[in-house]
């Protein structure tokens, strides 16, 4: 399943829970952390329960919970996991390979097979990135900018310079380890066209998919991460040609004038994964 749109939701507002599955996203993280007051995290773990209990709740997406760090979380994984756990589990502030595989194994202890998705939002998370998109239980890492500008003490900007070097160093981890990359949240919801060409230099960059902080955002994130009929249609041409090639015995070959190698068979074979299609 791709993973273009995060669709994050309150953990304590099981309305909007159930209102999410309805937005169009790739995956939904249904957020015990940041989004939850600490007077109000039991409460939330009642109704993430109640929700993913629900039989009519029957998403087409990847259902996921955000547990709060350290040893909370592990409370929130025996909780969550123990009768109907979620698709995976997303870590916040991960700083190593430990921090993802521990709450899995909290989750394995309960009986569930939970992955991890964790995010790196932290200056020690991102020299770490290797090692946590590395991680046994790592299925993709997400790069949280606007924690991460914080931690180091940078002044967000709209071009993003102070955070391009960790979004770039966290997308080579990922792809390193064979995991999916989603990349930064676009944090004024009603900025259309700042979150298009927001995620289309993610798309640029190698990510995967990017987060979504309201259902609005869900649709235009889908498009950036979609390829459009050109690009599919180019993409197929070239592996068709590339199987012809092989059969002939030739290594080199063209596609409508365009010498390929391998790099661009790669881009295409890419081009027809996020497209949902095949090589054929």
């Amino acid at each position: 399943m791709p993973r273009r749109s995060v669709l994050f939701s309150p953990g304590d507002r099981p309305k909007l829970l159930r209102k999410a599955a309805g937005a169009g996203a790739d995956v939904l993280v249904f957020d015990l952390e940041d989004a939850v007051a600490p007077e109000r995290k039991a409460e939330a773990r009642e109704a993430v329960n109640e929700v993913l209990a629900t039989p009519e709740f029957d998403p087409d997406a990847e259902v996921t919970v955000r547990v709060n760090p350290g040893e909370m979380g592990l409370e929130d994984v025996s909780v969550i996991c123990a009768d109907h756990p979620p698709d995976a589990l997303v870590v916040p502030k991960a700083t190593s390979a430990e921090d993802c595989d521990r709450v899995a194994d909290a989750a394995s202890d309960v009986g569930a097979d939970c992955p991890v998705i964790a995010i790196i939002e932290n200056a020690v998370g991102v020299l770490a990135a290797p090692e946590v998109a590395d991680a046994e239980a790592t299925t993709a890492v997400i790069f949280g900018a606007e924690d991460f500008s914080a931690d180091v003490g940078a002044t967000r900007t709209t071009d993003g310079t102070e955070v391009l070097y960790a979004r770039e160093r966290v997308v080579v981890a990922a792809a390193a380890a064979g995991v999916d990359a989603i990349d930064t949240l676009h944090t004024d919801f009603q900025d259309t066209d700042g979150l298009r060409e927001d995620a289309k230099f993610g798309l640029q960059l190698g990510y995967d998919g990017k987060l979504a902080i309201h259902p609005a955002q869900v649709s235009v994130i889908n498009e950036a991460f979609s390829p459009d009929a050109e690009d599919i249609e180019w993409a197929k041409k070239v592996l068709q040609a590339r199987d012809e090639a092989s059969a002939e015995g030739r290594g080199v070959f063209s596609v409508e004038g365009e010498m390929i190698d391998s790099p661009l068979i790669k881009q295409a074979e890419n081009i027809l994964d996020r497209a949902g299609g095949s090589a054929q």
